[in-house]
């Protein structure tokens, strides 16, 4: 098979594979059950289906200009990335996405999208129903970090299910003292578990940490094609030493 990757990138620390790199193990395909869920009685919603009300522009903090109709958004191409006006740190996420059911392209060029977690850990949303690509930039990715355990992707134009659970790195001053950790299912299968980040997600890039806020917007990417997400909630994980 080619490369449908990067060979001049650099090695990712504790991997023998570059970062983007083609030759890394395609993730086994594995068929995901039926859909599901409602949301708990706690969730607190982002995007009910009706408006993009509490989402706005990342370049320029203006109203988002993402399409809403039957119940979903999608991605109007060149309005760009668009985040929420609420600051989230450690959470249940869910949310709901699906890629065209019109094919067109190929690899990182179909389907593709992102779940930015803190604005900057990213989570790969991309059409990877018979359509390889490099392995850390398959759908369920830790962008450039991590390839997911498994391909649970479903065909183009059908909804499919992110749940993740997310720890935000901690930081005292300028000194990392908890790197990030985060367990994915896509679909009700895990593709991550408790795996630590190696810092905010690149492009043809190492990762490294930065301080930064404790709780940040969540972010959805304009890449150029027509995703759709929608029934996106969140339930701030606190209370550990609660009774």
């Amino acid at each position: 098979m080619a490369n449908l990757g990067y060979d001049d990138t650099p090695v990712i620390p504790g991997s023998t594979y570059k970062v983007h790199d083609g030759t890394r193990p395609q993730p086994r395909i594995v068929t995901p059950g039926a859909a599901c869920c409602g949301a708990p009685s706690d969730a607190i919603m982002l995007f009910d289906g009706g408006s993009l009300a509490g989402w706005v522009a990342v370049r320029d903090g203006a109203p988002a200009q993402w399409k809403v109709e039957n119940g979903y958004m999608e991605v109007v191409p060149s309005t760009g990335d668009i985040q929420t006006t609420t600051l989230i740190g450690d959470a249940q996420f869910h949310l709901e996405m699906a890629t065209p059911e019109v094919v067109k392209g190929e690899s990182q060029g179909r389907g593709n999208s992102g779940i930015f977690l803190m604005g900057c850990y990213e989570i790969q949303v991309l059409d990877c129903y018979q359509n390889p690509t490099y392995p850390d930039g398959t759908i369920g990715a830790i962008y450039g970090q991590y390839p997911p355990l498994v391909n649970a992707c479903r065909k183009p134009g059908e909804w499919q299910t992110y749940d993740i659970i997310w720890e935000a790195p901690k930081f005292e001053g300028d000194t990392l003292i908890k790197p990030a950790r985060v367990t994915v299912l896509l679909n009700n299968i895990v593709i991550h578990h408790a795996q630590e980040l190696q810092g905010p997600t690149q492009h043809r890039q190492l990762a490294s940490y930065a301080p930064h806020a404790d709780a940040l917007p969540l972010r959805l990417q304009d890449h150029g094609d027509l995703v759709r997400f929608r029934n996106i909630w969140y339930r701030p994980l606190t209370g550990y030493d609660q009774v």
